[in-house]
């Protein structure tokens, strides 16, 4: 197991959050800090480093706990357009292919998503495409192969009424395909948790 696989199992009891608003969330039963003192610890107040620390590790987080280097250069694209620089980088993170894979409910989770993709079970266009950070285009047709539609983690996650689909997503369930329709606001974007990349924005404009 990687370390990157073992961290999802604490993220969201670091964070004191359930962050992906499933049932099976390790939160759910242990709401403390993970650690020997978590149940008799007490999360303390934090000051406002702490406080944009925890927004940006709970954003990064979501998304498959990506690595910092890389979260660091999709802010910094973000910051370099036009417009809002926090409803660009959620804009940034929504076009990935590995979370559309998961808003579109082919898979259960986001960790799942980018598995799959890695594992060659899905085309952008007609065509394989094998990189969960590929980014998506307005428009674009996403679907799983026919030969991988039957397996049981897909079956089961496209029939789970777990999470709903967003309007900014085309999607026939049961054919497993959809369209990504438009880049979504921030208040779009399906979390189950308050995200505030205004304090992520903060955050890297120390």
């Amino acid at each position: 197991m990687t370390k990157r696989t073992e961290s999802k199992y604490k993220i969201s009891r670091r964070l004191g959050v359930n962050l992906w608003g499933r049932g099976k969330d390790p939160f759910e039963k242990k709401n403390y800090v993970p650690g020997q003192h978590g149940p008799l610890g007490r999360r303390r107040m934090p000051s406002d480093y702490g406080t944009q620390l925890s927004a940006k590790q709970k954003l990064k987080g979501y998304y498959a706990n990506i690595s910092e280097k890389q979260f660091r250069r999709i802010f910094e694209e973000a910051d370099n357009g036009k417009g809002d620089t926090g409803e660009n980088l959620i804009g940034l993170l929504e076009r990935r292919l590995d979370i559309t894979i998961y808003r579109m409910n082919f898979v259960p989770t986001v960790y799942a998503a980018r598995q799959f993709v890695s594992h060659k079970h899905v085309l952008v266009n007609g065509k394989t495409v094998n990189i969960p950070s590929y980014r998506l285009k307005v428009g674009d047709v996403v679907e799983v192969k026919e030969k991988s539609q039957n397996i049981p983690m897909a079956i089961e996650a496209s029939s789970s009424p777990e999470k709903d689909i967003p309007e900014y997503l085309d999607v026939d369930v049961k054919k497993f395909k959809g369209t990504y329709v438009r880049v979504p606001q921030v208040d779009e974007v399906p979390y189950p948790v308050s995200m505030e990349p205004n304090l992520v924005v903060e955050f890297y404009s120390r």
